[in-house]
């Protein structure tokens, strides 16, 4: 689990980033992912609008609850379980983190530091274990 000071980090860089609009974090998201690994656009349909939403919304309630792990893995569980049932591998989980990472510290410009990429690359790795763990 995370350190209290990585809890800290994560929720505090998350807070300056919580109220952009859904549609353009999802945007720059998606796109980096789908530029990096195009074979998983094919896991989506044709809008990504609601998508957006969704991740923003994952985020938000992952952020709010990150110091409630066992809450917090009972949802990934359900999610991951979502998840494969859409197609989603193992291995698509690296490239959704190296997207999200990118998208984050793009959105924080000179506010991302050593520090905060850790934090952000151990919770979602928290996040990614989690959602694995469906049995």
């Amino acid at each position: 689990m995370l350190t209290s000071v990585q809890i800290k980090l994560v929720k505090q860089s998350w807070t300056s980033l919580r109220d952009v609009e859904p549609t353009l974090l999802g945007d720059v998201f998606y796109s980096r992912l789908f530029l990096q690994h195009p074979a998983l656009r094919s896991l989506f349909g044709p809008s990504l609008l609601t998508q957006y939403n969704k991740l923003v919304d994952m985020l938000n309630f992952s952020v709010a609850r990150i110091d409630q792990p066992d809450e917090l893995t009972t949802v990934l569980k359900d999610l991951g379980k979502r998840h494969e049932q859409y197609g989603v591998k193992p291995e698509h989980y690296a490239a959704v983190g190296s997207a999200l990472l990118w998208t984050l510290q793009s959105a924080l410009g000179s506010n991302w530091t050593v520090e905060i990429a850790s934090a952000w690359a151990s919770f979602y790795q928290f996040l990614a274990d989690g959602m694995q763990r469906i049995q």
